[in-house]
């Protein structure tokens, strides 16, 4: 199975429930304003955002469709070409090719987002590139992700720097990034306990973590990544919110699209915040996270079944 296949079955589950809701509501041979209105409803429901559904409205509303034509054909291509326009920018495939220096990015998220899978499903990416990677499991709250991280690391072959479970996450950061620069790693990936803007004092280790990398190098951490669960619905909004008061996200990773029926809240987010997309989880397995290319996901997206 090519990666584009793996893809659109991956993404069934939100495209057929997306193309059967359309379907439900076209049921005549033209657009009206009722129809127009439904359409737009739906779009929010899918949690696709309000802004996003209001400009996708307004498409529809001004494009000539042909009465002979199958009208969820057609507006499913009007989508498809709003999602290609307003993702295509968002595309980020630099970040997993090999780097001419030490890049250290931060991965950040809630509990249970699929963070440390993520880390290792990247690093397997990053290394078959061509990099020289290393983990740091800075997430010393809790003993069974540092042991996940291990795992990772055997796993794929890559280097791991850890330290005990409830010692000094930053202090962990801080050792990886040196020893990483005097060993020329080009890429460290630093693990951290999963947050929320409830619990203090782990989002002031968060921030403690971006400090102490600065002190070897100014411009760390270089990628900042927030791995967000496509489950979680508007929820998402709000972590990405509070996540980037904290240190400004340069990308962010979307999992689980592979169980829900509402992949559209990656659109709200594509037009609220407009951030890097960087790769899609679509299941378990090492291989299932995608690299995101807009035409791909819009294809997916709007496939009728």
């Amino acid at each position: 199975m090519g990666i584009f296949d793996k893809f659109k079955k991956g993404f069934q589950k939100s495209a057929s429930a997306f193309s059967s809701g359309l379907k439900e509501i076209i049921v005549k041979k033209e657009i009206d304003d009722e129809n127009l209105n439904k359409i737009e409803e739906f779009l929010i429901k899918s949690d696709v955002g309000v802004e996003a559904a209001s400009e996708i409205k307004e498409t529809i509303s001004k494009k000539k469709i042909d009465p002979n034509e199958d009208l969820a054909a057609e507006i499913n291509l009007i989508l498809k070409n709003y999602i290609i326009s307003l993702m295509k920018p968002l595309e980020n495939n630099s970040f997993f090719l090999k780097k001419e220096k030490l890049n250290a990015t931060l991965i950040s998220g809630v509990n249970g987002v699929g963070k440390t899978t993520s880390i290792g499903k990247i690093g397997k990416i990053l290394k078959r590139n061509g990099n020289k990677v290393m983990f740091a499991a800075s997430d010393t709250f809790r003993a069974a992700a540092i042991e996940q991280l291990e795992n990772w690391a055997n796993k794929i072959d890559v280097q791991i720097t850890k330290s005990s479970q409830g010692s000094d996450p930053a202090s962990v950061a801080y050792k990886a990034i040196d020893e990483a620069m005097i060993n020329h790693f080009d890429q460290v990936l630093i693990d951290t306990a999963g947050r929320l803007q409830n619990k203090k004092n782990l989002m002031e280790e968060y921030k403690k973590i971006a400090n102490v990398t600065k002190k070897i190098d100014p411009d760390a951490p270089h990628d900042v990544i927030l791995v967000l669960d496509a489950t979680s619905g508007q929820n998402i909004i709000n972590q990405v919110e509070e996540f980037n008061k904290i240190i400004p996200i340069t990308g962010i990773i979307m999992t689980k699209l592979d169980g829900t029926a509402k992949g559209g809240i990656l659109l709200a987010l594509a037009k609220k915040y407009k951030l890097p997309i960087i790769a899609l989880g679509l299941g378990e397995k090492e291989d299932d996270l995608q690299i995101f290319e807009a035409e791909k996901f819009a294809e997916a997206f709007t496939q009728i079944n």
